[in-house]
Order: structure tokens, then C-alpha cells, then sequence
């Protein structure tokens, strides 16, 4: 696996702006899953937080740290897979540094 294509632990996220894909945590809403998030430093939309714009065009969503589990860089352009990596299904983060 290419060392861009791994998840990290939350801790190590770029706060500037960038997209990077998350694991979202499993809830009662449903299984863990990716999204494409970004860390705002907060605006007229909301305090400082990670956000999501792009998986629900039109809407804004706002994640607690707690909500997210992992993250990776945006991986690049791979003609023959075009789709989200999987969810991390790990049980602990430190798995992820180690």
C-alpha cells in the first residue's frame, strides 16, 4: 500500500483547509463509513470543527472530534478504482501509528 493510502490517527489531521478522507465512527445511525472532510476555523455557519460539504452538495455537515476515528490524504487520481477505500474497522486508534 502506498504510504499516502493509510489511516491515521485523528491527532495527526491537517487543520489548514485541506480535504482528506475520515473514517466516520459507527453510530446508531448507521455503520462506520468515508467522508470527505476539511477543519474550519469556524465562520458565520458555525464554531471551529471538521466539516463536510461535498458528500451532501448544498448541505453542511459539521463532525465532533469524536465522531471521527481516522483520516488519510486525498489519494491520487487511479483511473481503474474510482471509489472511496474502505472504512477503518480497527478497535483502537494507537493501531494506527504503531
Amino acid at each position: 500500500m502506498d504510504e499516502t493510502e493509510r489511516w491515521r490517527n485523528m491527532r495527526s489531521a491537517p487543520r489548514d483547509g485541506s480535504r482528506i478522507l475520515v473514517t466516520i465512527r459507527p453510530s446508531e445511525q448507521g455503520p462506520g463509513t468515508v467522508d470527505l472532510a476539511y477543519w474550519s476555523n469556524g465562520d458565520q455557519f458555525g464554531a471551529e470543527a471538521w466539516r463536510s460539504s461535498d458528500s451532501a452538495p448544498g448541505r453542511i455537515i459539521e463532525y465532533a472530534e469524536t465522531e471521527l476515528k481516522c483520516w488519510m490524504p486525498m489519494p491520487s487520481a487511479n483511473l481503474d478504482s474510482m471509489a472511496f477505500p474502505s472504512a477503518w474497522e480497527g478497535k483502537d486508534e494507537e493501531e494506527l501509528d504503531g
